[in-house]
Formats: C-alpha cells, structure tokens, sequence
C-alpha cells in the first residue's frame, strides 16, 4: 500500500514492497492507463517524494509517497470486473474532441472509476469489459494473452463460405497482416449475410477491413463474448460486475501473476452493488394475435381443420357454401 494513500494509518515501519514503474503504480490503482499516466508525468502533474517528475522512467516502492494533480494516489483496491453492453453511438473514450457522448457517460453513477478492457468503434455495440484495475487491462487487451473474441456481424453484399474459410490462414490487407480467423455464414437476409466471426488479435477495425477486402460493406456489428466472458442476456446499456471468485477462476494462476491482480486488498467503502436481475433483459411481450396468420390460404385450412372439413391443401377443396346462419344462431342459444 502506498504511504500517500492513508498516511494517518500507515505504520511507521512500513514495508517498501517490490518495486514498480510508477506508471504501472497508478494503473493499478485504476486511475488512468499506463499509456495516459506517462503522458501525465510528462505533463508534470505527478510528484514523487515532494519532487516533480518529468519521466515515467521512474521506480517506487509501497514507501514512496505519490501525488497526482495535488492528490494523493487512491489506494489499491481489490481486483473487480464489470461487463458492459455497450451501444452504438458512444465512443470508448474519457473524453471526445468531437462532442460525441462518451461510453463513460452512460454508466451508473455509483460505478468506481474504470477502464476500458481494449477499445470498440463508435457503431460497434455489445459487450465491452471494464475494470478498476490498470494492470488487468492491459493484460488483456494483449495478443499474447490469446483471449478468443466473438462477433456477429450483418454485412451487405455476397459471401461464400469457401472464401471466408480461407480467412483461417489469415490475410493481408493494406500491408497489415491479420492472423488466424474462424468465420461462419449464418443465412442470407436479402441484400445482407449474417455472419460470425472470431479472432484472437482484435486489432482497429478488424472485422470491418477484413470483409471490405471480400466486398462486404458491415452495417451492424456486435461484440458477443471476450475470452470466457459473454454477453448473454445482458440489457442495452446495462453494467454487471463478475463475482471475485469466478473472475480469478477464469483468468488462472498465470494471468493474475502476470496481471498484478489483487484480490487481497479491500473493497472501497461506498462499493455499489450492482442487481443482476435488473441488468438483464426483460422478458419480450408477445401480442397473441400478432400470433394469427392471415394469409389466406392458411386462414382457410385452419378453418376447415376446426370445422373438421379438412385442409384444402390436401385433396379437392371444399366448395361447398359456408353455412352463415350458424354462428349467429349459437351466439342465440
């Protein structure tokens, strides 16, 4: 624990602790990326020990006061994962130069500050991972962590399933090249294919360069599952947190190693708790009469069936002239 974090508590004789880049540091204590806390240092806006830092080369230990902006670092918290259902239209960004309504802005108030678990594209919608821990972040946005992806994706054009198995042996687009991918043609829906797609790298605009190289144009795109994780019943716009044991179930001995994740420290005081019930999607309600066919070749069989005439479709039809007195004479009896 960092002496900054609670110096009123901290024992005297407190232990330094291994030693960590300081960018590092404050990723895990869920207040930025490592990538936007060496822009930070950089910008000066972190001191160490009373001195200024002007370089994220920069090593502390748990002794080591650190101040943020004139704050004291936040305290490492235990480990937590949230899944997201994210939807088309916010960009997965702190903040957007263009004005467009962020991802972080249509969380729940009472959500700790998080990070995104890699990025999605402003018209990408499904599940987005998110956490209070830097170091697990970046532990999983990595190709070499092997996490599969899943999407399904709605693309307009023509598409053969011979030409998307190829795609197993990756392909070269523009000069990137991208690695294995699993594709599937769901069906076929007019002008559009369904199809889902799978891959392990997940780098900017994958789906979307890929099939343009096979002349399909991707007009809905959704994000399905991460790893072990999936989306499920999740609502639009809903937050469900992964309990603590089956997150470090799932993530194994060498990825919490490998992460730094903590499972040891404490929850924040004000942790909200999430209701799962209310995170999933509600029950559709079906209308029974959208449930009645009325073409009418159906609406006769299903006529003559209660009638116990038999189907027209089956044998001659039946010519014979309906009675019209019936059912009026038994709304008489």
């Amino acid at each position: 624990m960092s002496k900054s974090a609670n110096p009123d508590s901290a024992p005297e004789s407190a232990p330094e602790g291994p030693s960590e880049r300081i960018a590092k540091r404050m990723a895990r204590a869920g207040l930025c990326s490592r990538r936007d806390a060496e822009r930070w240092i950089e910008a000066g806006r972190v001191e160490v020990n009373g001195e200024k830092l002007t370089s994220p080369a920069f090593t502390v230990t748990g002794s080591d006061e650190i101040i943020v902006d004139g704050k004291p670092l936040p305290m490492i918290e235990r480990t937590r994962l949230w899944l997201h259902n994210k939807r088309s239209g916010t960009v997965t960004t702190a903040k957007d130069p263009e004005g467009r309504r962020t991802v972080f802005e249509t969380l729940p108030n009472d959500l700790p500050r998080v990070l995104t678990v890699g990025r999605l594209d402003i018209t990408t919608e499904g599940l987005l991972l998110l956490t209070n821990d830097g170091g697990l972040a970046r532990a999983l946005e990595l190709p070499s962590t092997g996490w599969l992806r899943r999407y399904r994706v709605r693309a307009h054009g023509k598409v053969t399933q011979e030409q998307l198995d190829a795609l197993a042996d990756g392909i070269a687009v523009d000069g990137v090249l991208y690695g294995s991918i699993e594709a599937q043609l769901e069906r076929e829906q007019g002008s559009n294919v369904w199809l889902t797609f799978a891959m392990r790298e997940g780098k900017n605009r994958e789906v979307k360069k890929v099939l343009a190289a096979l002349d399909l144009d991707v007009n809905r795109l959704i994000r399905i599952s991460y790893g072990p994780f999936q989306l499920g019943d999740l609502a639009e716009g809903a937050v469900v947190e992964v309990r603590s044991r089956t997150l470090r179930d799932q993530l194994g001995s060498k990825l919490v190693e490998k992460s730094g994740a903590n499972f040891d420290a404490p929850l924040a005081a004000n942790a909200p708790k999430i209701d799962q019930q209310k995170a999933k999607k509600p029950p559709r309600k079906i209308d029974p009469l959208k449930r009645l066919d009325t073409k009418r070749g159906r609406l006769d069989d299903a006529v003559d069936d209660a009638r116990g005439k038999g189907s027209r479709k089956a044998g001659k039809p039946n010519r014979s002239k309906p009675n019209r007195k019936g059912p009026r004479a038994d709304r008489r009896r």
